[in-house]
């Protein structure tokens, strides 16, 4: 094991030791923003980014009652069940390869993508990259069993539904999305005025409908550019939760290789869903003046964030870099977009 991976894992050890949420709400972000820290060259700063970030958390809440294979759908979405979920999913890591795990319970939660404001899906979508690229070493494995947990936790469908059906592009659908009449509102406050927000579903359906799965996971891509993009002009609607927009379908699309085909398409369908949500949600009425990444590197934008300090910057930067890293010549607008984070989300964690 070499100093970096075992950085990782000295990290996600410690994090297992802490409970998902604090605050009664917030989630810990720690998983993720350690992987992405580590994954750009920022190992060395791990361990005293931890050692701030720690000292918000929360011990592991009290296990109430076993999860089991026949009880498990009475306690989907109860998050004061979050530890029991936990035990469960790590008897099942344990014993079975984590593909298979992962591939059983992706179904089932997906419909769920919303809960926690798409946190367990995007800490799903920094584990699964680890697994796939850098190695299943036991703490990266537990790392699964508490994220794919943490989603049963907190389980929460969405008001409306989005399946792509038109011909739009996703730049184009996000940017015809209507915006909810009340913006000032929490996460749940704003998705619940969903269904009652004129022409909604109409519009979330113009995304144009993927031809086969390649297709699919093509146009996820797209999504992923197109919210990163929108949040370098307009991610003043909310710096944070708009992060999510383009965070929470970039975990879908890192999660795809692990996946069976034929789940693709419907994996399209509802990180699309969340993204138009979030978008409606907290979406400004005018955009922000134009920010240039310059002849800023790639490695010199996630620098920056790694020195800002706070987890929502740190992965939205992870996510522009992977936009950017899709294209021979780089791309300005996403390394913007991750700038703009900086500049509009507090520093600190």
């Amino acid at each position: 094991m070499d100093t970096t991976s075992g950085t990782l894992d000295e990290a996600l050890e410690r994090l297992h030791a802490t409970g998902p949420e604090f605050r009664g709400y917030l989630a810990n972000h720690g998983p993720m923003a350690v992987e992405a820290l580590v994954r750009h060259g920022q190992a060395r700063t791990v361990h005293r980014w931890l050692d701030d970030y720690t000292t918000k958390l929360e011990d592991v809440p009290r296990a109430q009652s076993a999860i089991t294979d026949a009880n498990w759908r009475q306690a989907l979405g109860d998050p004061r069940r979050v530890t029991d979920w936990t035990a469960y999913l790590s008897r099942q890591v344990s014993e079975r390869p984590w593909r298979e795990v992962l591939t059983e319970w992706w179904p089932r939660l997906l419909p769920g993508i919303a809960g926690a404001a798409t946190h367990p899906v995007i800490r799903v979508g920094h584990a699964v990259r680890t697994l796939l690229e850098q190695g299943e070493e036991e703490p990266r494995r537990a790392e699964l069993a508490h994220a794919i947990g943490y989603w049963a936790a907190r389980h929460t469908t969405l008001p409306v539904s989005a399946d792509p059906g038109g011909t739009a592009s996703p730049a184009d659908a996000l940017a015809g999305l209507p915006r909810v009449a009340d913006q000032q509102t929490s996460v749940l406050g704003g998705l619940a005025q969903l269904p009652g927000t004129e022409g909604w579903t109409a519009a979330a359906g113009r995304l144009r409908a993927p031809r086969d799965p390649d297709d699919a996971r093509d146009l996820l891509a797209a999504v992923v550019r197109a919210a990163t993009h929108r949040y370098r002009d307009h991610g003043h609607g909310n710096a944070v939760l708009l992060v999510h927009a383009a965070t929470a379908p970039n975990a879908v699309l890192r999660t795809l290789p692990a996946l069976p085909r034929d789940l693709w398409a419907a994996s399209l369908g509802a990180a699309w869903t969340a993204s138009a949500a979030l978008t409606s949600v907290y979406s400004p009425g005018a955009p922000l003046p134009p920010l240039a990444a310059g002849a800023l590197t790639p490695e010199e934008v996630f620098a920056r964030a790694a020195a800002h300090g706070d987890a929502h910057a740190v992965k939205l930067t992870d996510t522009a870099l992977d936009v950017a890293s899709w294209t021979e010549d780089g791309d300005d607008r996403a390394l913007s977009a991750a700038l703009r984070s900086l500049e509009l989300i507090a520093p600190g964690t």
